[in-house]
């Protein structure tokens, strides 16, 4: 069985990018999230030869993630509440306050532990906040039809950011040295800032237009803890909702952060010997180009649609491949399995949150976002801990490839679920097809 998401007409090749309203968010968001990266370059790397402590390395990921788990759904509810526009605002003001402050600490060498703490956790606040935000502007930018494509391009935009953080951020450390590289930084949020001030989405008017209403913010009431958990009680009866959360939290609690941070060890397997540094750094190219090819051979070929199916083999690929990386000896064969890794990734990603998107109720859009969020984002500060429990038991590498065989099977449980769930309401008034 599955279930397939009714999209009115069929969306052209690259329709969001050629959406006048979406196609500059996609580029300013795209440098926003390299801006993001670049500056973990430049941070981590002072932090290291500042303190040696591999407990700020772990503290590190946590403060990055931890902040999508506790405040995703309160930050959905900001969504739905005030212009999405001020929040993004806030949010990249955040992201850019944090730069500069680290600019001054490193320029005064003032850096204390406490203070690189602070920074790291307001670092992590400030993605948590654009989170939500972004996708209901991404709703607001184009039409129902359009949404997945606005999605996925996004998340290629980003996964391009990602991709080039790093070289950008080793080429400012090396240029122009952590200070003056740190508050070059702050300047590749501006793009976004100004995107912000100059359109008139709000991150509501679609839904205000069908409901014959202003397009502004929807409630003036605060936002409370308490009324975010609603949001949980009205989805539960939604099984492709649940499902599509499911696989996003498996991923992020399997091998969401543990390719990445294992890495150095799979370099070492496969022979880095004196060439360790071009073996560990193609290791990382190969993935995340993975992720900006198939991004864009998905949009090019339009043949995967959002549906609980696509969802769960794309996942699965994702689970596959990793697991395919794990067990191989051959450095040909493990780059060629985490190009297939990337792709399978960023499908999963984008077909997950379009889904999700799609389904969510208009008046509870931005906390089931958030939800997911909490889920795909947040989760991903457990993902350290489990894989360095089965690391210590076992070892790091067949604990990711124990991590990658238990994703490939649970995205299949989450269909099972999915299915079990929709054959046990067959009252229910669905707001899709299937397929």
């Amino acid at each position: 069985m599955s279930e397939a998401i009714s999209v009115p007409g069929v969306p052209r090749r690259f329709a969001a990018l050629r959406n006048r309203n979406s196609r500059p968010y996609l580029f300013t968001s795209g440098l926003s999230m390299m801006a993001d990266n670049t500056e973990h370059v430049i941070t981590y790397w002072v932090l290291w030869q500042t303190f040696h402590s591999a407990t700020l390395v772990g503290f590190e990921v946590i403060s990055h993630w931890l902040p999508f788990l506790l405040l995703s759904v309160w930050a959905g509810s900001l969504a739905e509440r005030f212009d999405c526009r001020k929040l993004i605002q806030a949010s990249q003001g955040l992201f850019m306050l944090v730069s500069a402050l680290w600019g001054v600490l490193f320029l005064t060498h003032s850096l204390h532990v406490w203070e690189a703490c602070v920074l790291l956790v307001l670092h992590g606040t400030a993605g948590a906040i654009w989170g939500p935000a972004e996708q209901l502007m991404l709703h607001d930018f184009v039409d129902r039809s359009e949404l997945p494509s606005a999605v996925r391009l996004n998340a290629t935009f980003q996964s391009l950011g990602l991709l080039f953080g790093p070289v950008v951020g080793s080429a400012l450390l090396v240029g122009l040295g952590p200070t003056a590289g740190i508050f070059v930084n702050v300047l590749l949020y501006l793009p976004m800032q100004i995107l912000m001030m100059r359109t008139s989405f709000t991150g509501h008017r679609r839904d205000a237009e069908l409901a014959g209403a202003s397009g502004g913010a929807r409630s003036g009431r605060s936002v409370t803890f308490k009324d975010t958990m609603r949001v949980l009680r009205s989805i539960r009866s939604n099984h492709l909702i649940i499902a599509m959360i499911i696989i996003s939290g498996l991923t992020a609690i399997t091998i969401g952060n543990a390719l990445q941070v294992s890495m150095p060890v799979f370099a070492d397997r496969l022979g880095a010997g004196s060439s360790g540094d071009l073996t560990y750094g193609m290791l990382l190219f190969a993935m995340g180009f993975g992720g900006v090819a198939g991004g864009f051979l998905l949009e090019a070929t339009g043949l995967v649609r959002p549906s609980l199916r696509s969802a769960v083999i794309a996942t699965a690929v994702f689970g596959a491949a990793t697991l395919a990386f794990a067990l191989t000896g051959s450095y040909a064969l493990a780059l060629l399995a985490l190009v297939v890794a990337g792709l399978g990734e960023i499908a999963s990603l984008s077909i997950t949150q379009s889904v999700v998107q799609l389904e969510a109720p208009a008046g509870e859009r931005g906390r089931t976002l958030g939800l997911y969020g909490m889920f795909a984002s947040g989760l991903r500060a457990g993902g350290g801990v489990t894989l360095g429990v089965l690391g210590a038991a076992v070892g790091v590498i067949p604990a990711v490839g124990t991590f990658a065989a238990v994703l490939a099977v649970g995205a299949f449980g989450a269909w099972w679920y999915a299915a079990r769930a929709g054959r046990a309401t067959p009252g229910a008034q669905p707001t899709r097809s299937a397929s």
